[in-house]
């Protein structure tokens, strides 16, 4: 068991932390200022510092200007309210968490559980970007590109602390591994990681789902449920296409993020949860905000820590090194050995990839099955003539609608609009669901009833377009 230090002020408080502590078998010492800390650390170095940055004789700050003090130390910051500010803050100071006053002592249990010193998350890490070096392999993620090594960078220096953390990045970039490798590389990497499609969720069961629900708390529910907040407990939670949730759920759970408490479907009683949320879009938030789907304070609270994920077309011969990756994948599962001909990986290099690394991951799987020897050549892989053809999926997306003049009138002298082979026309005053399913439905013909390239132009999920394609009965 480690040594923690608690620097508290309130001697009341330090007491009943301190006695929490030592249930779980840690020694611990407490000050209540910044000199009695310094003397403290001097005389034993602690594998765990609980710091209240409010003290009598300064802030708590002064006391981590000295790399000594923390050189080897996790830091836990303790504050009144778990704000925006607070997370940043933690970030920016390498705070392994942080704790809410009046401290939770399932949440101060599982931290101490959680106890790993910051020289072994560096030693761990070392050794994740050396087979990186070696195989081009990072965790799950796969890619030598400059903007790939910039999220590796990124998620090396979120993983190791507690604050959300927002990714961005078209539908198929692999948002789900990112999340991933900031759980496998975190101090929860032993508890649940869950991953959670908020637009595959039924409407009339998402809040069940996420929050859980009592027996009989409406027809169907013949027992009691736990949600994924309670699955997840001490873990992850990822949450991905956090755009598409309801507005009415958006508020509970930002309920959640800032009092870490919710109740069950049913329910009256407000259960604690202990999660790192991870949230993820292929949608652009702003917008989002701007049209009224999400809420904004939600967007502020999750976007913490943002990562951006490079669409595969931007990736350049990482397409190649993936390929290779899926290749040997295959080879394992399936025995055998197989490569591609250099023809082949020039065919693959010139493809625009609407549907990103998915989408790479199906041709390698297709091509696989129907090469017959040991060599892919470019028989099975995607035409030559749609190799770069067609616009990117931002150029598509941004020719979708003819702009309405304002006050919603046409200008006088101007030709009435024409809808054109990449154009519909939308009058002022269409409701909202009929744009989307015309809009919809003009880009699936356009894409030549292609699901996965109309849902990647869309930057939408294959689900939501499959559940809007049956309700338009397609």
């Amino acid at each position: 068991m480690g040594h923690t230090l608690i620097v508290e002020d309130d001697e009341d408080s330090a007491r009943m932390i301190a006695a929490l502590v030592a249930r779980e078998g840690h020694t611990v010492m407490c000050a209540h200022s910044i000199a009695a800390a310094r003397r403290l650390v001097a005389m034993q170095r602690p594998d765990l510092l609980l710091l209240d940055l409010h003290l009598p004789d300064g802030s708590g700050f002064d006391l981590l200007n000295d790399p000594e003090i923390v050189s080897d130390t996790m830091l836990v910051l303790m504050t009144g309210q778990a704000s925006l500010e607070t997370s940043i803050k933690a970030l920016r100071l390498g705070a392994a968490d942080y704790l809410v006053k009046p401290i939770n002592p399932q949440h101060l249990k599982g931290l101490l559980s959680r106890l790993i010193a910051p020289s072994q998350l560096r030693a761990e890490l070392d050794e994740v970007q050396e087979l990186w070096r070696e195989t081009g392999r990072f965790g799950h993620l796969i890619g030598r590109s400059q903007p790939m090594q910039r999220v590796y960078r990124q998620i090396s220096r979120v993983a190791g602390t507690a604050v959300t953390v927002f990714i961005h990045g078209e539908s198929g970039t692999g948002k789900e591994l990112v999340a991933r490798a900031v759980h496998d590389l975190s101090r929860r990497r032993e508890q649940p990681f869950l991953a959670v499609n908020c637009g595959a969720l039924s409407p009339h069961l998402v809040e069940s789902e996420i929050f859980g629900h009592e027996r009989g708390s409406f027809t169907g529910a013949e027992r009691q449920h736990q949600g994924f907040f309670e699955r997840a407990h001490g873990g992850t939670l990822f949450l991905d296409e956090v755009t598409e949730m309801p507005l009415e759920l958006q508020v509970k759970l930002l309920r959640v993020l800032e009092s870490g408490t919710f109740m069950r479907v049913g329910s009256t009683q407000v259960q604690q949860t202990d999660v790192r949320i991870i949230a993820a879009t292929n949608r652009d938030a702003g917008e989002a905000v701007a049209r009224g789907t999400m809420r904004e304070d939600l967007l502020y609270r999750l976007n913490v820590f943002p990562i951006a994920l490079p669409p595969l077309r931007e990736r350049g011969d990482d397409v190649a090194l993936i390929a290779t990756g899926f290749l040997q994948d295959l080879a394992r599962q399936e025995g055998g050995s197989k490569h591609f001909t250099p023809g082949a990986l020039g065919r693959l290099a010139v493809h625009r990839w609407p549907g990103n690394v998915r989408e790479l991951r199906n041709v390698v799987q297709r091509a696989w099955v129907m090469a017959s020897g040991n060599e892919i050549d470019e028989e099975w892989l995607p035409a030559a003539d749609s190799a770069g053809a067609g616009p990117e999926p931002d150029a598509t997306r941004g020719r979708a609608f003819a702009p309405p003049a304002l006050n919603g009138q046409r200008d006088s002298h101007a030709a009435p609009p024409e809808a054109g082979e990449d154009q519909i026309v939308i009058e002022v005053g269409t409701q909202l669901a009929d744009v989307e399913r015309r809009v919809i439905l003009a880009t699936y013909e356009r894409c030549g009833r292609h699901k996965e390239r109309t849902a990647a132009l869309l930057g939408i999920s294959m689900k939501t377009l499959y559940n809007r394609l049956k309700e338009y009965q397609q």
